[in-house]
């Protein structure tokens, strides 16, 4: 598998300038080091006993991530620039402040500059102005939802006009924070500027609630909508088990990728049924959903549903429309399950009390919880580090617990997906003790 994977890693050029950053090179001296550019992560860890020992060819192999002894630019000489892109997700003021913080602090970079409202804050049409930033404006910004930047869907594909802005502001790096859409639409505004000659570093830091960006163990929020997810199925849960024949639907995100909805399941262990977009499901017959549903209310007087908004679509009347990302715009599974629930058991004669929960923008403006604080901490501070060495078309991933350089291109091709097969997948079968598969025989 290795050899599918070329992880070579973009850079404007030679570093030649000595860091500011006073770390060492010399292990064994308890004092913090720097990472050199052979310093490497293995992406497959799987292995077998007896396996014969393997030689690592350098582009199979991860970055390390972090401080560099020589950087490319001069710090006096940098004007970095941040923008945040598509909807909001938890965390998003977190890698702002530690961006900023991190170019101020370490670097002596004075001039930051915040992109307003997405990809449109570089097009013309929109007048929008920009951002002074520094620690001062930043100091607090962690403890608030959303972005004090702003944030909008769309305009990453007017890629020569966005280049033509980043030549008018004279920015020599620029900080992505998005998701696929976003991160797809810098690699294309990196290779518009270096066709123009332009030594500008482009740096992405994967923002997706969904988690669903190949080569990135986890995206920064997760936790933070599952904690929030939590709270929502609790709820559901409660008012459940508090009424004759109770029922609890909760709509969570996850277009593609249902890992939101399996972690909810998993740190909640009340949920019955949990549908996410890489399971099909029928909703009629022996083995479908409502007939499943009435044996679980029958045999414990209340039970909850969990479903992902991407779950099921094939259910659904389908439409062509598309939003301003590009992405399909989907049925709403939550309200179709709702109705068919309620006439199903009304055709049954059962009494039942049905409560629909659906918390997404709850969850998606909702500050970092601390343990998603600390990863944007450690997010930002890296890509600092490499948009100083001079990489570029990268994102700051952590792979196997380590912080690495991912090349954008990589990490675009295709999304993350819960593997029907996997552990995480079993585990939540073994949690909500439903069948493997809710589907008829045909």
């Amino acid at each position: 598998m290795l050899d599918h994977f070329d992880f070579s890693i973009p850079s404007l050029g030679v570093p030649r300038i000595n860091s500011p950053i006073l770390f060492s090179n010399n292990s064994g001296d308890n004092e913090a080091d720097f990472v050199n550019d052979d310093d490497f992560i293995i992406y497959n860890i799987t292995a077998k006993a007896d396996d014969h020992s393997k030689a690592y060819r350098k582009d199979n192999l991860l970055e390390q991530a972090g401080p560099r002894e020589k950087i490319y630019f001069n710090p006096g000489h940098v004007h970095a620039g941040i923008v945040t892109c598509g909807g909001l997700c938890p965390g998003l003021n977190d890698v702002i402040r530690a961006i900023v913080r991190g170019l101020w602090y370490r670097y002596g970079v004075r001039r930051v500059t915040g992109i307003r409202f997405g990809f449109r804050g570089f097009l013309p049409e929109y007048n929008l102005s920009t951002m002074d930033l520094n620690p001062h404006i930043v100091k607090d910004i962690h403890q608030m939802g959303g972005t004090i930047l702003g944030s909008s869907r769309g305009g990453g594909d007017r890629i020569n006009d966005i280049a033509d802005a980043i030549e008018r502001l004279n920015i020599n790096m620029l900080f992505t924070i998005g998701g696929d859409g976003t991160q797809r639409g810098a690699l294309f505004i990196a290779e518009e500027l270096e066709r123009r000659g332009l030594k500008i570093a482009v740096v992405g830091i994967p923002k997706t609630i969904d988690n669903d960006l190949s080569f990135v163990q986890q995206s920064f929020g997760f936790e933070t909508a599952v904690a929030k997810a939590v709270e929502a199925v609790s709820s559901a849960h409660i008012e459940a088990d508090s009424a004759i024949n109770g029922i609890g639907v909760v709509k969570v995100m996850g277009r593609e990728s249902g890992f939101i909805a399996a972690y909810t399941a998993l740190a909640m262990n009340d949920v019955n049924f949990v549908l996410i977009p890489e399971v099909p499901f029928d909703i009629e017959g022996d083995n479908g959903l409502l007939s499943l549903l009435k044996k679980r209310v029958e045999a414990r007087n209340h039970a909850v549903v969990l479903v992902a908004e991407g779950a099921g679509q094939g259910l659904l009347e389908q439409t062509n429309d598309k939003d301003e990302s590009g992405n399909k715009k989907l049925g709403d599974i939550g309200i179709f399950l709702k109705k068919k629930i309620i006439d199903y058991f009304k055709s049954q004669n059962i009494e039942i009390n049905l409560k629909y929960i659906d918390p997404s923008y709850i969850i998606r403006s909702a500050p970092a919880i601390p343990s998603d604080s600390l990863y944007c901490a450690r997010l930002g501070s890296h890509a600092v580090h490499a948009a100083m060495a001079g990489k570029t078309k990268i994102l700051i991933s952590q792979v196997n617990n380590c912080f690495v350089h991912i090349p954008i291109k990589l990490a675009v091709l295709q999304r993350n997906y819960v593997n029907p097969e996997s552990s995480l997948w079993r585990d939540v079968l073994e949690a909500t003790r439903q069948p493997i598969l809710m589907k008829n025989k045909v």
